[in-house]
Parts: structure tokens; sequence; C-alpha cells
């Protein structure tokens, strides 16, 4: 049986404060390392070559930039603009120390649909993001206009077949849309370069306000989050496993921790008894 011994990590717009009070709270409760998320930088006036020392005197990784959004599938006009963009994008994770960018599907309702266009957009991006020894995860967003599903992120990337670029798996978008990781044999491991992890209570509502109001700490809500981990645990899959949450209500940090610890011990013991059977 595969065991585990996970880096911890959480988004910081899961955290309340400015950005230095959120990493200091975050390494206080115990985390390996964080997702920054870019309104963060964008709010805070410290410089980000600061911010990667302060994460480095916490003990903290900053695993991963998030979200870069409404790319693969844009207007040609807006294409030049967009790749400019992301280019800044590459210029601050390099001040940052850090080497991973999120890509959103696209939720523009005037993105293209046409496929053989999302590709050679995401090959674009990647082929960018290599100078830089940063790699692109591309997450299917549950409310994504296009890609809203791991499989058709997968196959995008896949057909890209490029080593800067794999795919984000998020529980809560995965397991939102009633899909599953039955299939994740079909995707190589070296291509899964980054895993979110949420819980949520069941809500017969708008997926996107689902997912903005009530996602919370892996066992405090409904979804089968044992399987989902379990998995990717029987995969192989050794990255960090990374919270990220959005809910109306401030949730305790070390409440969070704890909910990985508790997680993986889930895990663990539902695979021992699969082997066991």
């Amino acid at each position: 049986m595969p065991v585990t011994s996970r880096l911890r990590s959480i988004a910081t717009v899961s955290v309340p404060g400015t950005l230095p009070e959120k990493l200091k709270a975050i390494a206080a409760a115990g985390f390996d390392g964080v997702e920054i998320f870019e309104d963060d930088l964008l709010k805070n006036p410290v410089k980000p070559i600061a911010i990667r020392n302060l994460a480095d005197s916490l003990g903290l990784q900053i695993f991963l930039l998030q979200p870069f959004r409404d790319f693969e599938g844009i207007a040609p006009e807006k294409r030049p603009e967009k790749l400019a963009s992301a280019r800044r994008q590459f210029d601050l994770m390099s001040e940052l120390g850090c080497d991973h960018l999120l890509v959103c599907s696209n939720t523009d309702a005037d993105s293209s649909a046409e496929r053989d266009v999302q590709i050679a957009d995401l090959a674009a991006l990647a082929e960018m993001a290599q100078p830089y020894d940063i790699r692109i995860g591309y997450e299917a967003l549950a409310w994504g206009k296009h890609v809203n599903r791991y499989l058709q992120a997968w196959d995008r990337v896949r057909e890209v077949n490029h080593p800067a670029l794999g795919i984000v798996l998020d529980s809560f978008h995965v397991l939102a849309v009633g899909d599953n990781l039955d299939r994740l044999d079909e995707v190589p491991l070296d291509k899964i370069s980054f895993l979110q992890l949420a819980d949520a209570p069941y809500k017969d509502m708008n997926v996107q306000q689902w997912s903005r109001s009530y996602r919370c700490y892996p066992g405090q809500g409904d979804l089968p989050l044992v399987d989902f981990v379990s998995t990717l645990n029987q995969k192989g899959f050794r990255g960090p496993w990374s919270l990220e949450i959005f809910n109306d209500k401030t949730l305790p940090l070390a409440d969070g921790l704890r909910s990985l610890v508790e997680l993986e011990k889930r895990m663990l013991a539902h695979d021992l008894a699969v082997l066991k059977d």
C-alpha cells in the first residue's frame, strides 16, 4: 500500500488579513506552504521579493500563484494583451520564487468553443512559460464556459503535449458536477501538477454560488473526499495537499490543518480495508 507524508498548504484567499498577516497565521498554524492569490499581492504594499523573504523566514514554501483567468479561446484581438499579462505573471513569479501558475478554464461567454483554438492558446502559454522554468496547471472550473470537467482539461493538455503544461485537480470542481476520478488512469502522474481540496455540504443551487459561499474543510461537508484522495494516493501522487476554501464565515486555521491530518488517516484506513478485502 502506498505510504504518505504530505506537505500541507492553504490558499491565502482562504485566510483573513493582509498578506503578511496571512502568511504569519498560516505558518503559526503549522502549514508547510501556501498558494498565493494574486489579489492579495495587488492589495499589498510590500514588494514580491519581501513576501518571498517573509515566507522563507517563516519556513513556508510558495507552491503556486493563482488565478490566471479567461485565457484559452480568447478573442484574437485580445490575445497579444493577454500574453503580455502572462509574461508579467511569470516575472512576478520569478520574484516570488514560485514555479507553478494556476490557469482557470475560460468563463467568458464570448470565448471560442473551438477545441483547436483552445489548444493553440494553451500551447502558446506553455511555450512562454518554459524558459522561466514555470509549470502551468490548467484547471477545469465547474462553471467553465466550454471546459468544466477535468477530463476535458486533460484532453486539451494531452493534445498540447508540452512539459510545461499539466492539470490542476480541485475536489470541489470535480465532485460538484457529479464527476469522480474513476478515469484518472488516463492521466499520466507527471501531468497532475497540483491538488486543491475542499469539502462542501450538498446544496441545490447555482454551482458558482455554492463554491463561493459554502466550501469547508475536509470532513465538514458531504463530498466523498476519502475516495477522491485515495484514488490519487493509489496512483502515486505525492504532491502537496492544499486547501482552497471559500466560505461566508471565517473558519479557524487550526481546524484546517487538523482536517488534512484526519483526511490522511481516514484515507490510509480506507486503503488498508480495501487491501484486506
